[in-house]
């Protein structure tokens, strides 16, 4: 268990030394997964952190103590006008920067207390996260704002939970641009900030709502889609790729680890009555198919009563997980999805501007619409036909809608599909 980890360090025998040195790169023990499947203390170094006491840098800068209430009846919240009263309505307390402890041995920093564990550890999967997006799919540092907020351990309330604060979750929250580290509570063996394939999760909704969402604290298309309260088809389709390409990246993100790559990443925080979670999202799974009663959901319910936005998501990132194993072409798959995201070319646009052009019909954002982008992004020609027969066959898109089509850019003619799920019919 992560506390008998931590309690056995604590009582080490190590020399207390000097105030910490706060210039990066800074040697730190940091909560890292073995190859057994244990989160054991391991020397890693924080590269971007200017303060190491409040474990803040250019990639996160970590809050404690906050107060944070989503009630659509808050008076405060109605009479909001920007984002920035938005958050000031939200925030009843906005806390303080958080107070890490440590323990010198040597010129390697060690979290003399369980928060600092967690706190380091997280700072740590977050860096981590921000290289992959960086090195792997070649966003430039550039495009990365200013740090996003971390609140550590906040009180987040919601009308769902009221009676009692969210536990039990790490997310990102675009409304505040910021990554929430809530307290746990039945998830002990590794809390979910502890999980680096987690971190990169919600670091890659942050990715989504910057490039495809145009860094909107509140995503047009979603809003204007979802707001009639009627059917919602593109805002199901829209949600449903935010959270399989989430998991997607989060898997590319293990492959950089030592351990290599995990499909099942989510598997080292779920276990007992949550271990089928991990089970439902293993990317390796090539059996993912659309049926008739998920199909019609997806076309028929608001996205506010949409609850399998998971499993289509699921469906879209094993189809491209296939593909992209099977062709041995991973790193050049997720690139060209990142770079799929934002596009202003009229002959290769991008989900941002496809949701644009739709906004004022969505039933024309199909999943067919949905993932071209990502097709016409992949310039290998083997690479783009296994990406075409995966998303064919799981996600039940007619050959027609990709294939013979006026975009050269689409499905090569060679693309016909695959066998593996049992056609639905196109009523």
């Amino acid at each position: 268990m992560l506390r008998t980890v931590i309690a056995t360090t604590a009582v080490l025998g190590l020399a207390a030394g000097c105030a910490p040195d706060p210039s990066a790169p800074v040697k730190i023990r940091a909560l890292v997964l073995s190859s057994n499947g244990q989160y054991i203390p391991e020397e890693v170094e924080l590269k971007t952190v200017s303060d190491i006491v409040g474990l803040s840098g250019s990639v996160a800068d970590l809050h404690g103590g906050a107060r944070i209430v989503l009630d659509p009846n808050d008076p405060d919240l109605g009479g909001a006008t920007t984002p920035e009263a938005f958050i000031n309505a939200l925030l009843k307390d906005e806390g303080r920067d958080v107070t890490a402890s440590y323990i010198t041995q040597g010129d390697v920093l060690w979290p003399a207390d369980f928060h600092t564990w967690n706190m380091v550890t997280t700072y740590y999967n977050l860096e981590r996260a921000f290289d992959y997006f960086r090195e792997v799919t070649n966003i430039p540092v550039a495009d990365f704002k200013k740090p996003p907020r971390t609140y550590y351990f906040p009180e987040f309330r919601t009308p769902a939970t009221d009676k009692d604060p969210l536990r039990d979750n790490a997310l990102y929250f675009s409304a505040m641009d910021a990554f929430f580290v809530l307290p746990f509570d039945e998830l002990q063996r590794a809390p979910l900030a502890i999980n680096a394939g987690v971190t990169t999760h919600e670091y890659a909704h942050r990715v989504f709502n910057q490039k495809a969402y145009g860094g909107n604290p509140f995503p047009q298309a979603l809003g204007t889609w979802s707001d009639a309260g009627g059917p919602s088809p593109g805002a199901n389709i829209l949600k449903s790729m935010d959270e399989g390409l989430a998991d997607l990246h989060a898997y590319g993100a293990t492959c950089r680890s030592k351990n290599g790559c995990d499909t099942r990443f989510l598997s080292t925080s779920f276990e007992g009555q949550y271990a089928t979670i991990a089970d439902e999202r293993d990317l390796a799974r090539s059996d993912r198919c659309i049926d008739e009663n998920l199909r019609d959901s997806l076309l028929s319910a608001n996205l506010n009563q949409f609850e399998n936005y998971y499993r289509v998501g699921t469906i879209l990132a094993s189809a491209l997980y296939q593909a992209g194993e099977a062709t041995g072409q991973r790193d050049i798959l997720l690139r060209s999805i990142v770079t799929a995201y934002n596009d202003e070319s009229t002959t290769t646009p991008g989900i941002l501007q496809l949701t644009r052009q739709y906004l004022s019909d969505q039933t024309k954002f199909t999943l067919a619409v949905a993932v071209t982008p990502i097709i016409t992004h992949i310039t290998d020609l083997r690479l783009k036909e296994a990406v075409c027969n995966e998303v064919m066959d799981h996600l039940q898109i007619p050959r027609d809608l990709l294939v013979g089509t006026t975009n050269p850019n689409l499905c090569p003619p060679s693309a016909a599909g695959g066998t593996t799920c049992p056609r639905l019919s196109e009523d």
